[in-house]
């Protein structure tokens, strides 16, 4: 573009400027700690379309006075030329430094997530403008100094604006000389701008974190009831990877029945790492490499999800397909935590909650914190009887560790440095039911076999049946149920599944209950009144938005300052920030035609 517009020498200085300002934005880069990633290369990439700003005004400036230059000095003339657009260079990059820096201040995870861009991009952003009045001159007199002072000329008019300019001052002119068409044109653009607000109330364009990312890997975490057998777990597993082996973009997949995956960091926020129950299964999903495949992984995980759709589960399990997140993880995307007096209640109001999650057709893979209670054997041991056979308790122990979790009797070298194989002995899996069998397991007891001593497990242990406890979750310290879900649909970001949610928690019948007080930042302070807060990807939602909301207020008032201290004066600078409300109009529109979401990276640009 530059040699098109000012000629090949001029371009290639712009072009030699480009790396040399990018080179030492990853040296500032790393004295200040930051590895090359997708985010600090994402700050690159964003400051590469404003970096060339400076080094294009100087350059266009130089050539310019070059051609006016009048027998004077090429050296002196770009020096002069420097000068002329040197202070209004200045204001120009601080403004946009700024505009960035106050982002370093965003807090929670989406901080140190986001701290590379504001950090690059105000570095790229000084190196540009330090090479621009030093480099940019010198580079432009070594390669252009013969043309200019053999009196060769760029072959451009300096005085004529060229096609595009006699076009804006013909429609500038036509504006401002008439009072009524400038009211009707400003009135216009105002109009403009407020229905480009009004495309986020009818969710035209969608508000969300971050864009799915496309990766390569997805998960499927398959939950049964409390007290399910592994072959059991192992069976729903191997049914869903049938059901999933005609997926065309699939290389492999991986079962994991009652044994964690490998887990990444969004599974670390998730614990999986602690999924070691038989009645928890896992299935890893590997794909093809995103550049072999047309379909992102986010339509594969919805593909998925539809083929597992009518996978035969016994009652209260549930299954969840799970993607890599292209940000911070969460425990879930749409997560209420529930609060109240009692477990009880909380339980009741949490089941309630559960229902209106299944109401709304974009909320999928429901799920609970505490799920229902299974049917559990307790072995109490009769102290009675532990005194009359001269029974030791601690034997009663062991000898119930050893009929259900084996004795380890050694271990076997395999030879060659690798780890030595433990050797066990235990009952088949088939012999653990509780029964005549097992309690006819003889213990050690005071005195011989000759004298009577000789006594069995069901002799000192009484073996009853109840229901289980519920888990008992805590966050921050206060006792909490959470339901959890994803969104995939017609909406695919939790704050349209929340309003939706709340929209048929309004309809449903709590009883005696009251209906639970919704909360979308903090924990409430009273817990005798039941409370609903939203937590998950919205959490970081409102965080991140909140404080680049600030971040934007503080951004304005320094551009303001910056520009006041140059022109000294309280007005213009108003009249040079009527802009950046008028972005929205191209902004919104361009999510809306792109049907794109308004992210995190949205609000940046």
């Amino acid at each position: 573009l530059i040699t098109l517009a000012i000629g090949w020498r001029e371009g290639v200085v712009v072009a030699v400027i480009i790396p040399t300002t990018i080179l030492l934005t990853l040296f500032a880069s790393w004295l200040m700690g930051y590895t090359i990633n997708r985010v600090s290369l994402f700050a690159l990439i964003f400051s590469i379309g404003i970096l060339v700003d400076d080094a294009i005004v100087v350059v266009e400036n130089i050539v310019r006075h070059w051609n006016m230059r009048g027998g004077r000095g090429l050296v002196e003339t770009a020096v002069e030329a420097v000068a002329e657009v040197g202070n209004p260079t200045i204001v120009a990059t601080l403004t946009i430094v700024a505009a960035l820096l106050p982002m370093m201040f965003v807090s929670g995870m989406m901080g140190p997530y986001m701290s590379p861009i504001p950090a690059n991009a105000s570095m790229a952003m000084l190196f540009s403008f330090f090479v621009a009045v030093t480099i940019t001159p010198w580079l432009l007199l070594k390669i252009a100094r013969k043309r200019f002072e053999s009196g060769e000329t760029d072959g451009h008019d300096h005085d004529d604006p060229g096609a595009m300019g006699r076009a804006y001052a013909k429609i500038a002119r036509w504006l401002l000389e008439g009072r009524k068409r400038s009211k009707i044109f400003l009135f216009v653009v105002g109009g403009l701008t407020l229905a480009s607000l009004v495309l986020f109330y009818t969710k035209s364009v969608r508000v969300k974190l971050l864009p799915f990312d496309n990766k390569s890997e997805i998960q499927v975490v398959v939950d049964m009831p409390r007290g399910t057998a592994l072959e059991q777990t192992e069976r729903v597993l191997m049914e869903a990877s049938q059901k999933l082996k005609d997926v065309p973009e699939l290389v492999s997949i991986q079962a994991y029945a009652g044994a964690s995956a490998p887990f990444n960091f969004n599974g670390l926020v998730r614990h999986y790492y602690l999924r070691q129950t038989p009645e928890l299964g896992d299935l890893s999903i590997n794909l093809t490499p995103k550049e072999h495949r047309k379909r992102a992984s986010h339509a594969i995980a919805l593909d998925i999800r539809k083929r597992l759709a009518d996978l035969s589960l016994p009652p209260h399990s549930s299954v969840k397909v799970v993607e890599v997140p292209p940000g911070p993880p969460v425990v879930s995307t749409l997560l209420a935590e529930i609060y109240g007096p009692t477990p009880e209640a909380r339980r009741e109001i949490a089941n309630k909650v559960k229902e209106a999650f299944r109401q709304v057709d974009f909320v999928v893979d429901s799920d609970d914190s505490f799920g229902v209670q299974h049917e559990r054997l307790r072995y109490s041991i009769d102290q009675e009887a532990l005194e009359f056979h001269g029974v030791q308790e601690q034997a009663v122990y062991d000898t119930i560790a050893a009929l259900f979790g084996g004795v380890k009797i050694g271990f076997s070298q395999r030879g060659d440095g690798e780890k030595p194989v433990d050797i066990s002995v235990a009952l088949p899996r088939s012999s653990l039911t509780p029964g005549e069998k097992l309690l006819t397991t003889p213990l050690p007891a005071g005195g011989t076999p000759r004298q009577g001593a000789n006594v069995e497990l069901g002799d000192v242990v009484k073996v009853t049946r109840e229901p289980s406890s519920f888990p008992i979750f805590r966050h921050n310290g206060r006792y909490a149920e959470m339901v959890s879900a994803e969104v995939a649909g017609r909406f695919e970001s939790p704050v349209y599944g929340m309003l939706a949610v709340e929209e048929e928690i309004a309809k449903l019948d709590f009883g005696a209950t009251p209906k639970p007080a919704i909360k979308y930042h903090g924990q409430p302070l009273d817990d005798s009144k039941p409370a609903l807060l939203w937590d998950g990807e919205w959490e970081v939602t409102y965080v991140t938005f909140r404080d680049m909301g600030a971040a934007f207020m503080v951004a304005i008032l320094g551009i303001y300052l910056l520009v006041v201290a140059q022109f000294g004066s309280f007005k213009l600078p108003l009249v040079i920030l009527v802009p950046v409300p008028l972005t929205f109009i191209g902004i919104l529109a361009g999510h809306w035609m792109l049907n794109a979401a308004f992210t995190a990276t949205s609000m940046i640009g």
